[in-house]
């Protein structure tokens, strides 16, 4: 699922921004901002407005103001795909779980918003605690190119990976295919037991996620720091805690300051 949209920001200029910054990061004129959809903490669609909403969308206008440009936001239903739209510039901005391998493409920001990473089982499960998941003949169900993909991807030992395409669509397919174990956002997997039943959740988490800003490599350093600043600066004001209080997000906290870095 891909989704484009433009909406208008005002379009006075910003001085705090130089031009040529402006153009790094808007070089069409807009601001391209990858939304995804897989991640309830981050969006979600509003089909009253038939528009994306939530915390990346509220920083992604913010940004966007900040530039003096109009948001275009670019709407996906999983991680992979957004983030594969920013690294091969169809779209300028995205937000991200930060990981090395995304690195590679990518220049992050300090994050934003911190999320819990969850393992959800059936009740009858053997599986009492997280260290008990990495374990021979275990099959551990997530979000293809999600955060959690990529973090067990190197992290377990003994359990094999099996995928669903979108990270919400997780836990159907942990029962279809008769999976041991989903793993993706405490958020998601608990409305998803709540949902259904015969499932509960592994006390505790497995990982955090640390939820960033990213731009492409190849905008440079000045451009990349500039966002990096953005992102200080909307955690200090308390934007990204009202967008979350605005948007009823609950579990996840904002990410403590952190200088901006070069990298």
């Amino acid at each position: 699922m891909t989704r484009t949209m433009t909406t208008t920001t005002t379009t006075k200029m910003n001085t705090a921004i130089d031009d040529p910054i402006r153009r790094a990061l808007a070089p069409t004129g807009v601001l391209r901002a990858s939304i995804n959809l897989g991640n309830p903490i981050l969006a979600h669609w509003n089909a009253a407005t038939a528009q994306a909403a939530g915390v990346s969308v509220d920083l992604a206008n913010a940004l966007a103001r900040r530039l003096g440009v109009a948001l275009q936001p670019v709407v996906f239903d999983a991680a992979g795909k957004s983030v594969a739209a920013v690294t091969g510039e169809q779209a300028d901005v995205g937000f991200f779980a930060i990981d090395p391998l995304r690195g590679e493409g990518l220049l992050f920001t300090a994050p934003y918003i911190l999320i819990e990473g969850s393992y959800l089982v059936r009740e009858g499960s053997a599986i009492q605690a997280n260290e008990q998941v990495d374990a021979e003949g275990v099959k551990v169900m997530v979000g293809k190119g999600s955060a959690y993909d990529l973090f067990l991807s190197r992290e377990l030992a003994h359990a094999g990976i099996v995928r669903a395409n979108t990270s919400p669509a997780v836990v159907d397919e942990f029962i279809a295919q008769e999976a041991d174990v989903a793993a993706g956002v405490r958020q998601q997997l608990a409305a998803d037991a709540a949902r259904l039943p015969g499932l509960r959740l592994l006390p505790g988490r497995f990982m955090v996620i640390q939820q960033a800003m990213g731009v492409p490599r190849s905008r440079g350093l000045e451009a990349a720091n500039c966002v990096r600043a953005f992102v200080e600066e909307m955690k200090s004001t308390g934007f990204v805690a009202a967008s979350m209080s605005s948007h009823r997000i609950e579990g996840a906290q904002v990410a403590p300051a952190q200088e901006a870095e070069a990298g």
